[in-house]
Order: structure tokens, then sequence, then C-alpha cells
């Protein structure tokens, strides 16, 4: 009967542990999507695919790959800024990537808080992208491609990596 016992607590230990194995691999997933390249125009994010993991929008302005980050934070805002360090991007590694509820500078380390995008603005942290140069809509937020042009400077050197 003992023999049974152990193999049964075996067999749910086994069982939690996959279950528990593929819960962290579908959170995991869900972390630094990267959307497809446009390139010259507008960007236009969908409001209602962002959720408290940000979501990358890669964008090639005349040549130039610049990158803009979006997240809806747990106040249900939604924050914007370009995936750049605002100290680190002439490293080329000044980019950040998600690591559960934080962003992570890969070129420093520094580790960054979703609610403070698009609110603390100098050091390390993503250069914001303010109400003022954005349109927002029930719906969408659209970056025109005038401001994305005036970013190309801070992606320079820029590589994801």
């Amino acid at each position: 009967m003992k023999n049974y016992i152990n193999k049964g607590k075996a067999l749910i230990f086994a069982v939690l542990i996959t279950v528990a194995g593929s819960f962290v691999s579908a959170q995991s997933s869900q972390l630094n999507v990267v959307k497809p390249v446009i390139a010259d125009r507008d960007l236009v994010i969908q409001i209602a695919e962002l959720t408290g993991n940000a979501v990358f929008y890669p964008v090639d302005i005349e040549g130039t790959r610049l990158e803009v980050l979006a997240v809806k934070t747990p106040d249900g805002r939604i924050r914007t800024a370009f995936n750049t360090c605002q100290v680190c991007y002439s490293s080329g590694r000044g980019f950040y990537k998600q690591q559960g509820t934080v962003l992570v500078c890969q070129n420093c380390g520094n580790r960054f808080r979703m609610t403070q995008i698009e609110v603390r603005s100098g050091g390390c942290n993503p250069v914001p992208i303010f109400p003022q140069n954005k349109t927002v809509t029930d719906t969408s937020i659209t970056i025109s491609k005038d401001f994305l042009k005036e970013a190309k400077a801070i992606f320079a050197r820029w590589r994801r990596g």
C-alpha cells in the first residue's frame, strides 16, 4: 500500500511540475513581443492589443531602425516610449527587454517599472513619448512619421540583440 501512495505522490508531483512549466512558458512567451516592422509612415498602435506586458513596435524611418514600446499599466493608463535609454543610447545596447514586471536596460542593467514609463525624463530611462507627441483616441495611438523622424539620432548606433 505504501508503495502505491509513493507512486501516486510522484505522479501528482510530475503533473504539477508539467502544469507549472506550461504556465511559466505561456507567461514568458508573452514577454518581449516584437511586432512586424513598418516603414516610412505613421505608427498606429491598437489599444486593444496592449496589456501589462510591453509590446515593441519597430519602425524604419528613412533607413534608420527605431523602436517604440507601449504598455497598459495596472492603473489603466497606456504609456509609450522609445525603446532606447536616455543615457546608454550611444552604446548601441541601450534598449530594454521586459523581465517579469520591469524593463531592464541591456547596457547597464538598470531596472525600470512600467509605471515610470512616460513619467520620468532623464537618467537611465526609456525616452518618453509624451501626450503632445502622439494622438490618442478610444481605439488607437498614432505617432507621426515626422515625430519619429526627429528621434533618428538617438537610434543611430542602436542594435537590438
